[in-house]
């Protein structure tokens, strides 16, 4: 404190009071943020006794990362100090939120392997808006059921209501699966596949065929393949030939392989695998039925 007796502080006084340091002081004077009161016959820089508290509170809204605008308005009143942290909380969950996705970005990067261009290609994908990647789905789901008008009602409200819903904070696996996700909803040939799916439903179905018979033949797969794989039926084995019959009759086998493996095969399976991970959903049932009846029809066809 100077001898003059107005109680006035140096900025060097005022930096050992309060353990800053005289840059720092004169750095937030020089911005507008710590005003002196008065300046010395010298020149220097006077300050008040109150101006210790003041560069308290300056202090501690900087290491809480507020910026020098908002420290401004908080001591000339404009704002609360309460308003301007919830403004804060507000960034710093955003700017959380884009650093997981970075870091589920890295993390897939290195778990793949991935080159320059599949960097860029991951990272764009990563951070596509949901209204971005509802758009793909929707694209992919119009392909599959553009023009058939005859597939199964129940089956086609399904497919319509299908849905992405990656978290605000992914985990690298999940970015992983929407990455996956994505590839394979743009992939011609898997679009290819979906659509013969969707082709042989329409087909199959007579008129005036009540709705919900797929959904009807895929509860009754179950039913029967499940216990057989429960006491150990291989899809080889002379017994499977029991459970094929209940379930296509007569019809050929190779078309009956075509039809499966066009709606369940390890590509559609996968699918419904990565969408289940990304919105986080419990995983597909029965995924290991349909395998079987696969694998039971691929072993019989063309004989």
């Amino acid at each position: 404190m100077i001898e003059d007796g107005t109680g006035l502080l140096t900025i060097g006084e005022l930096a050992r009071a309060t353990g800053l340091t005289v840059r720092t002081i004169r750095y937030w004077s020089d911005e507008g943020v710590l005003l002196p009161v008065t300046r010395s016959a010298g020149g220097y820089r006077l300050y008040g006794a109150g101006d210790v508290a003041r560069l308290e509170l300056i202090r501690t809204l900087r290491e809480l990362g507020l910026g020098l605008q908002d420290v401004r308005g908080v001591l000339a009143g404009e704002r609360t100090v309460a308003q301007v942290a919830a403004t804060h909380v507000a960034a710093l969950d955003a700017r959380i939120r884009s650093l997981g996705v970075t870091r589920a970005v890295l993390s897939t990067v290195a778990r793949r392997g991935s080159t320059a261009e599949e960097t860029t290609l991951v990272n764009k994908l990563a951070r596509l808006s949901a209204a971005e990647r509802q758009r793909i789905m929707e694209e992919f789901v119009a392909e599959t059921l553009h023009g058939l008008d005859t597939v199964d009602p129940d089956v086609r409200e399904r497919i319509r209501r299908t849905a992405v819903h990656l978290a605000e904070d992914p985990t690298p696996e999940e970015v992983d699966a929407w990455v996956e996700l994505a590839e394979m909803l743009q992939d011609p040939e898997f679009r290819a596949q979906m659509r013969r799916a969707v082709e042989f439903n329409a087909a199959g179905r007579r008129p005036g065929e009540p709705r919900g018979r797929s959904l009807w033949f895929a509860r009754r797969l179950v039913d029967l393949v499940a216990p057989a794989r429960e006491r150990g039926v291989e899809p080889t084995a002379p017994e499977a030939e029991e459970v094929l019959r209940e379930l296509f009759g007569d019809a050929d086998r190779a078309e009956a392989l075509e039809r499966m493996t066009a709606g369940f095969d390890e590509r559609v399976a996968r699918y419904r695998e990565l969408l289940a991970v990304v919105n986080r959903q419990p995983a597909p049932p029965h995924a290991e039925d349909f395998a079987w009846v696969v694998a039971a029809l691929r072993a019989r066809a063309g004989r």
